[in-house]
C-alpha cells in the first residue's frame, strides 16, 4: 500500500514538473529528491526499495550528452532522414518566407498572451482618415454597380481617371516616388470601403497595391527601376500587371513553364545582352489596360552570358513594357458577369535587356523567394479586405431589410428561423473583421505572417460565401432579380473569384495552412530538420540530439497539459484578462494543447506519410486557423474598448470557433491511421467527451436585435461600409428607412389595434389603411404623412426591376470603345 502511495506521489511530481515544463535535469533531481525520501522513509524490503532506482537510473543517464547521443540521437537521426520528406528548393523558399508571429504561440501550447496583448492596436492617421472620407466617399458616389457590370462591363472612364489622380493605385508606394504610403490598415480599410459599394472597383484596386510590380520594385527593384517606374505607377501613367498563372501551372505556380532565354538582340537600335521570353499567362488581373507587365518564368543561361557557372537559374521577375514585338495583350476574361479587367497574355520571342529583370541580373533566378515573401503580405489585405467590405455589406443590408420588410404583420427578422441566420452572418462578419483588424496591424508592426495570410485568406473568402449565401436567403427575391436596385446579386456573383483566386481554397486548406505551420511554427521542427540535412555532420548531430530531446519533452508536456487542461475544464488557466471573456482565453490554450500534441504525435509516427494524408492535414489546420481567429477576436474586443454591447457578437464569434476547434480535432481523432495512438490521444484530449458547444438559440436573438435596429454595435461591426444617405446608394437608403421604423410600427401598431381590430379600417394595403385611420382620428395628419413617407421609403426598396425583352439582349459597349476609355 506504501509502494502505491509513492508510486501515485511520483506520478503526481512528474505531472506537475511536465506541465510547468521543468527541465530535463531539474526533472532529475526532483524525481531523485523524491526517490531518496521513499528509500528513506518506507519500511519494505530491499528489493522495493531498489525497484523504482532501477527505471530511474537509465532516465537521468540521459543528461550525460555523449552516452544520450550515441544510445539515442545518433541512430534516431539516421532514421529520421529517411523519415523526411523530399522538399524542393521552392518549397524550402515558401518555408522561410515571412515571419513566425501568434501563430507560433499557439504551436507551442502555453501561448504567451502577453505577445498579443501588448500589440498596439490599429489606428488612421489624420490623413488617411482623411482619405476615406473624402476621395474614397467621392469615388463610390460615381459608381453605379448597375452599369459597370450590365451596361459598360467596366468602369467609366472618368472612375479611372479620378482613381489615377487620387493615388488608389499608389497606396503602397513611399511618399518619395509621389506614392500615399498608407499603412497596411489603411489600406484595408479602403478597400472594405470600395467594396461595400461595388466588386469591380475594390478588385481593380487591390490589385496594383498587392502581389505585382509596384510592391516587388519597392521591396527588390534597382534605384533606376524605382526611380523611373515608381513615380509613374503613383501617379496613374503607368498601369501594372502581373503575369503568374498560366494555362498548365495553376495552383502549382512554381512549375511555370514560360522561359527566358539569355541572349543577344537588338533593342532599340542597338545589340544587348538581354532576354528572349515566351509565354503564356491567364487569369491576369488588369492585363486588358497595363501598361507595364510584371512577369514570372524561368530563367535560362546556355552561353553563360550571366558570367556565372549555371545555365538553369530558376523562377526570375521582369518587367516588360507592353509595346514590344511579340507581345499580344488586350483581351478579355469574364468571370461571373463582374467585369474587373482581367484577361490573358502571350509572348512570342519577346527580346528585353538584363535590366528588365527586377532588382537587376543578380536577381536572376530569385523570383519565387521575391513572390512568396511578398505573398505573405498580400494575402493579408486583399481577399480578407474585399471579404470583409462585402460582409459587412451584407450584414448592414440584411439586418435594416429583415425589419422593415413585413410578414404576417411582423418583420421577417422577428422569426426565429432567420433571426438565427442573420446572427450567422454578423457573428461570422465580426470573425473576418477581427482577423483582418489584428492581422494588418501586425503587418503595421513589420510582421510578416505567412501562415496567417494563409489562415485569412482561406477563411475570410469561405465565410464571405456563407453571408452571402445567408443575404440572399433572408432578402429572397430582392437578392436574385437583377437590376439597378439589386445590391446583393454582383457581389453573391463574385464570392468564387476570391476563392479561386490568390491561392485556390481547397489547396490552401489542405497543404498550406497546417503544411507550412507545422514546419514553420513549430519550436522543434525546422530544427530538426535543418540539423538532419546539415552536411556538416558533428555541429548537425549536436543540435539534432538538444532539439529532438526538447522536442520529446514538448510532446510529454503537452500531453499533460491537454490532458489536466480538458479534464478540469481549462478553470485553473491564467488569463490576460478578467470578466466575461476570460473563459475564451482559457479555452484557446486548452484547444492549443491539445493541438499541439496531437500534431507532434501526427509528425513523429507518420513522418513524411503526413504531408500526403490531406485531410488529416487540413483538419489541423482547421484547429489552427480556429485558435487564431478566436485569438483575433478577443484581441479586437479589447482594441475597441471592450464595448459591452458587443459581448453577444464575441460570444457567438469564439463559440463558433472553439467548437470547430473541437470537432475537428475528433474527427481528426477518428480517421487517424495508427489507431491505438487515436486511443492514446482521445484519452489526453477528450477524457470527459466532447464538452464544448456552439452558440445557443437565445444569443442568436440578441445578435439579430443588434442589428436590426439603429446602434452603436450594428455601426462597429459595418464600419467603413458606404452608408451616406442618397438615392443611388442602397445601403444609406436601408440605414434610413430604418432609423424610421421604429416610429413607423408604433403608428402602424395603433392602426392595427384601434382600426382593424374594431373594424373602423378595411383597407387591405397600408396607404388605404393610413387613409381610414387618417379619417376616423386613430391617427393624426403629421402620423399620417410621416407614415406614407416611410411607406413610399420602405417599397422602393423592396420593389424589384423588370426590363423590356430588348433591353436585356442589347449590346455591349464595343470592346475598342472601353480600351480607349482606359488608355
Amino acid at each position: 500500500m506504501m509502494f502505491l502511495m509513492w508510486f501515485l506521489l511520483t506520478l503526481i511530481v512528474v505531472c506537475v514538473l511536465a506541465y510547468q515544463r521543468a527541465r530535463l535535469l531539474t526533472t532529475t533531481l526532483v524525481i531523485g529528491a523524491v526517490l531518496a525520501a521513499y528509500t528513506l522513509t518506507i519500511d519494505a524490503s530491499l528489493a522495493w526499495k531498489i525497484a523504482p532506482w532501477v527505471l530511474f537510473v537509465p532516465f537521468a543517464l540521459l543528461n550525460l550528452t555523449p552516452l544520450r547521443v550515441a544510445l539515442i540521437s545518433r541512430p534516431f537521426m539516421v532514421v529520421y532522414r529517411k523519415l523526411l520528406p523530399t522538399m524542393s528548393s521552392t518549397e524550402k523558399e515558401a518555408l522561410e518566407a515571412g515571419t513566425v508571429w501568434w501563430d507560433g504561440e499557439l504551436f507551442t501550447g502555453d501561448p504567451d498572451w502577453s505577445k498579443l496583448m501588448s500589440a498596439q492596436p490599429p489606428k488612421l492617421s489624420a490623413e488617411e482618415q482623411a482619405f476615406l472620407d473624402g476621395p474614397c466617399e467621392q469615388v463610390c458616389r460615381m459608381v453605379s454597380d448597375w452599369e459597370v457590370t450590365h451596361k459598360l462591363a467596366d468602369l467609366p472612364p472618368e472612375v479611372w481617371e479620378f482613381l489615377r489622380r487620387n493615388g488608389f493605385f499608389a497606396m503602397i508606394i513611399p511618399k518619395q516616388y509621389g506614392g500615399l504610403q498608407f499603412s497596411a490598415y489603411a489600406h484595408s480599410c479602403v478597400l472594405v470601403k470600395l467594396a461595400s459599394r461595388s466588386g469591380t472597383l475594390a478588385s481593380t484596386v487591390a490589385v496594383p497595391n498587392s502581389l505585382g510590380p509596384g510592391e516587388l520594385l519597392v521591396h527588390y527593384g534597382t534605384e533606376e527601376q524605382k526611380n523611373y517606374y515608381l513615380p509613374r505607377l503613383a501617379r496613374g501613367d503607368d498601369i501594372p500587371c502581373f503575369g503568374l498563372t498560366a494555362p498548365r501551372a495553376g495552383s502549382d505556380a512554381a512549375s511555370i513553364p514560360d522561359t527566358g532565354v539569355v541572349c543577344k538582340g537588338i533593342y532599340e537600335g542597338r545589340e544587348v545582352v538581354g532576354l528572349r521570353l515566351n509565354f503564356s499567362k491567364r487569369y491576369i488581373t488588369l492585363a486588358p489596360v497595363a501598361t507595364v507587365v510584371g512577369l514570372a518564368f524561368q530563367l535560362f543561361d546556355p552561353d553563360k552570358l550571366l558570367g556565372g557557372d549555371r545555365t538553369e537559374y530558376g523562377i526570375t521577375v521582369a518587367l516588360i513594357p507592353r509595346n514590344l514585338p511579340g507581345l499580344s495583350i488586350g483581351r478579355r476574361h469574364y468571370p461571373l458577369n463582374v467585369p474587373f479587367q482581367n484577361g490573358p497574355i502571350h509572348g512570342k520571342d519577346v527580346f528585353v535587356p538584363l535590366d528588365c529583370i527586377v532588382g537587376g541580373p543578380k536577381m536572376a533566378g530569385q523570383g519565387w523567394r521575391m513572390l512568396v515573401e511578398q505573398l505573405s503580405v498580400g494575402r493579408c489585405i486583399s481577399l480578407p479586405s474585399n471579404s470583409a467590405g462585402g460582409a459587412k455589406g451584407g450584414v448592414y443590408a440584411t439586418g435594416a431589410y429583415a425589419r422593415i420588410r413585413r410578414q404576417f404583420n411582423m418583420p421577417v427578422g422577428n422569426f426565429e428561423g432567420v433571426e438565427s441566420v442573420i446572427a450567422r452572418m454578423a457573428g461570422l462578419t465580426y470573425i473576418i473583421d477581427a482577423g483582418r483588424s489584428v492581422t494588418t496591424a501586425a503587418l503595421d508592426a513589420g510582421e510578416k505572417p505567412a501562415v496567417p495570410s494563409g489562415i485569412m485568406k482561406y477563411h475570410a473568402t469561405e465565410l464571405s460565401r456563407v453571408i452571402a449565401n445567408d443575404a440572399m436567403d433572408v432578402q429572397g427575391g430582392k437578392g436574385i432579380c437583377l437590376g439597378p436596385k439589386n445590391y446583393l446579386g454582383r457581389g453573391y456573383q463574385l464570392v468564387p473569384v476570391g476563392i479561386t483566386v490568390e491561392g485556390a481554397n481547397i489547396l490552401t486548406r489542405s497543404l498550406i495552412i497546417f503544411g507550412q505551420g507545422a514546419v514553420r511554427c513549430h519550436p522543434f521542427v525546422l530544427r530538426e530538420m535543418t540539423a538532419a540535412r546539415d552536411p556538416d555532420r558533428a555541429r548537425g548531430l549536436r543540435d539534432f540530439d538538444a532539439a529532438l530531446f526538447g522536442h520529446i519533452g514538448f510532446t510529454a508536456s503537452n500531453a499533460v497539459r491537454s490532458l489536466v487542461m480538458a479534464a478540469t475544464l481549462s478553470r485553473f488557466a491564467k488569463t490576460p484578462v478578467s470578466g466575461p471573456t476570460a473563459r475564451f482565453y482559457q479555452h484557446v490554450g486548452r484547444f492549443s494543447a491539445s493541438f499541439a500534441f496531437a500534431t507532434d504525435v501526427a509528425m513523429l509516427s507518420l513522418g513524411g506519410y503526413l504531408k500526403k494524408k490531406e485531410s488529416l492535414s487540413a483538419r489541423l489546420g482547421d484547429v489552427l486557423s480556429a485558435m487564431y481567429l478566436a485569438s483575433t477576436v478577443l484581441k479586437h474586443f479589447e482594441n475597441q474598448g471592450r464595448p459591452e454591447a458587443d459581448l453577444p457578437l464575441v460570444e457567438y464569434a469564439c463559440r463558433t470557433l472553439l467548437y470547430r476547434a473541437q470537432e475537428q480535432l475528433n474527427q481528426f481523432l477518428r480517421n487517424f491511421p495508427v489507431r491505438w495512438l487515436a486511443g492514446l490521444m482521445r484519452l489526453c484530449i477528450f477524457p470527459r467527451g466532447l464538452t464544448y458547444f456552439a452558440p445557443s438559440d437565445r444569443l442568436d436573438s440578441r445578435i439579430a436585435a443588434l442589428v436590426m435596429q439603429p446602434s452603436e454595435a450594428r455601426e462597429r461591426l459595418c464600419q467603413y461600409v458606404y452608408r451616406t444617405v442618397e438615392p443611388s446608394n442602397h445601403l444609406g437608403m436601408l440605414q434610413e428607412a430604418l432609423v424610421l421604423a421604429g416610429a413607423a410600427e408604433q403608428i402602424e401598431k395603433r392602426i392595427r389595434v384601434e382600426g382593424v381590430k374594431t373594424g373602423k379600417v378595411t383597407a387591405l394595403e397600408l396607404p388605404g389603411q393610413i387613409q381610414q385611420a387618417l379619417a376616423a382620428g386613430i391617427i393624426s395628419e403629421t402620423e399620417a404623412a410621416q407614415l406614407r413617407e416611410y411607406d413610399r421609403k420602405v417599397m422602393d426598396i423592396v420593389n424589384v426591376d423588370d426590363f423590356d425583352a430588348a433591353e436585356l439582349a442589347s449590346a455591349r459597349v464595343p470592346a475598342e470603345t472601353r480600351t480607349a476609355q482606359v488608355a
